[in-house]
């Protein structure tokens, strides 16, 4: 199953701050969690990855810092701040009431006038 472009579009920030909750990533990490996690239904390429990083970085969300990699060029790693974490309850806690109030409707567990 392949998600519609708008949904997926907005999926991409909590998908990334929740990766970034479980610890520092750099892109090609991102990138790759969320292949694993779509089983490849989701694809974030760099030009859209990139500047939503860049986004999450200047509204103080995430923070970025260079480490020395093993196998070529020093990578640049993203981290959740206290803010993104404060964020991404925010976050988490709007997807669970939508998927409630949407689970309802589609079980038929609400009965509606």
């Amino acid at each position: 199953m392949h998600p519609s472009r708008k949904l997926a579009a907005a999926s991409h920030r909590p998908l990334i701050l929740s990766l970034l909750d479980r610890g520092p990533k750099y892109g090609f990490q991102l990138v790759h969690s969320i292949q694993i996690l779509s089983d490849n239904a989701l694809e974030l390429p760099n030009s859209k990855l990139y500047p939503l990083l860049h986004s999450m970085e200047a509204d103080g969300l995430v923070e970025a810092y260079w480490e020395p990699s093993e196998s070529g060029p020093d990578r640049k790693y993203y981290r959740l701040t206290a803010r993104g974490a404060k964020a991404l309850d925010g976050i988490r806690s709007e997807w669970h009431w939508m998927y409630g109030m949407l689970n309802q409707l589609w079980s038929g567990e609400v009965a509606l006038p």
